[in-house]
């Protein structure tokens, strides 16, 4: 026998999902769990939300229910898709909102792929963004950000690669996403579970995005001459340049965190990881809300992360995973979507692809508001003061 990855894979174009059918993978995969339509959303939400989508969502919702079924214990549901393309934003929302119908009590954790500051795929990225974002602050438990363009960034400065593909970005964010899981997969002295991360990092229900990092993401020659000790690799995560959403302007002081996970694998003990977390602390390397006074969650796992042969990264005896609920990602949603989205929307332009899908109008306002409240809670946990400082 071998090992299946309980997983389902949808696209509503055939082309991606064929890839995973005749790549060296193949067999890994049940066939049955693989879905695809027959046509495109063509970068257009109403198109994967209302029309097509709606199609596939059914055939969707029974395939995840022979995987539930065959679970011993559902802790929940990891769902990767994007934001900016059609599919991923309207189809996503829809299996998302099924989910949270049907399996009320699992948490959702999301990976989204972000729009990007300035490299742009499609042009109607800012209303698929705006659109999908209402939708997940309803329906998913805890999101992950990341953008192409930081993970460009990544590739190009650590890891030495020219001119990296959609492949290489892949497998950066698999380092993560396994990171946060290794804890469910293996033994260690401090586990966390996926209930654990939305406990801890989840002040209120609205504020749940997140910044992640991971550190050492360098070449086997950089790690081999560099400084590898858990200090070394937990300050690199808190590096703005290390994160996996691209940041303007990030200022330590400034952009306030509400709570932090540091998730570590390898021979990594309690009593260094706490040590590091005070040292982190007292030198003003990150800095917390006045009303979180301990902020920091830490897991600890043994087992190092998995090698491939065709891995970009190389192999470090420890490593470590930021998940960081940070007020600064609120500048995602202002500078990458509200001001474009803003833009657009007063000359109504593109709208008719969208009502002509059988989206109603109002439903851009109601959004567009839902975000505009968004980015007033970020503010108000910043001017929040406690209370016995209240005059």
């Amino acid at each position: 026998g071998q090992y299946v990855p309980r997983n389902c894979s949808v696209d509503l174009e055939a082309n991606v999902v064929d890839e995973i059918r005749n790549s060296k993978y193949a067999s890994m995969f049940h066939p049955e769990f693989l879905l695809n339509g027959k046509e495109d959303a063509a970068n257009n939400f109403a198109r994967g939300h209302y029309t097509v989508g709606k199609e596939i969502v059914d055939q969707v919702n029974d395939r995840v229910r022979k995987l539930v079924d065959n679970c011993d214990n559902v802790q929940g549901f990891i769902i990767n898709h994007s934001v900016g393309g059609g599919t991923g934003s309207g189809l996503g929302c829809l299996v998302l909102e099924r989910l949270a119908v049907d399996y009320r009590k699992k948490s959702k954790l999301g990976f989204e792929v972000y729009p990007s500051p300035t490299i742009s795929t499609c042009i109607v990225e800012p209303y698929n963004a705006l659109l999908t974002t209402h939708w997940l602050l309803d329906h998913t438990e805890v999101s992950l950000l990341l953008d192409n363009e930081a993970c460009y960034g990544l590739c190009q400065k650590n890891l030495d690669i020219e001119r990296p593909s959609y492949e290489n970005l892949n497998r950066l964010i698999c380092k993560i996403i396994s990171s946060m899981t290794a804890s469910l997969r293996f033994e260690g002295e401090m586990n966390v579970d996926l209930n654990e991360f939305q406990t801890n990092l989840v002040p209120f229900p609205r504020l749940h995005f997140m910044l992640t990092a991971m550190a050492p993401m360098l070449t086997q020659q950089k790690i081999d001459a560099g400084n590898n000790s858990v200090q070394s690799i937990s300050d690199e995560c808190f590096q703005p340049t290390s994160f996996l959403a691209r940041f303007k302007d990030f200022d330590p002081v400034e952009d306030k965190y509400m709570a932090v996970s540091l998730n570590y694998r390898g021979n990594v003990k309690s009593k260094e990881a706490n040590a590091t977390v005070q040292w982190l602390k007292s030198n003003n390397k990150v800095s917390f809300v006045e009303w979180c006074p301990t902020g920091f969650k830490i897991g600890l796992n043994d087992t190092s992360p998995a090698v491939l042969l065709e891995d970009d990264m190389g192999v470090a005896p420890n490593n470590v995973t930021m998940i960081g609920n940070n007020t600064g990602i609120v500048r995602v949603f202002t500078d990458r979507i509200i001001r474009k989205y803003d833009l657009m929307y007063s000359q109504r332009a593109y709208v008719h692809w969208y009502v002509g899908e059988g989206m109603e109008e109002g439903e851009f306002a109601e959004a567009r508001e839902d975000i505009g409240f968004l980015e007033k809670d970020y503010l108000d946990v910043l001017q929040e003061q406690t209370s016995d400082e209240i005059g």
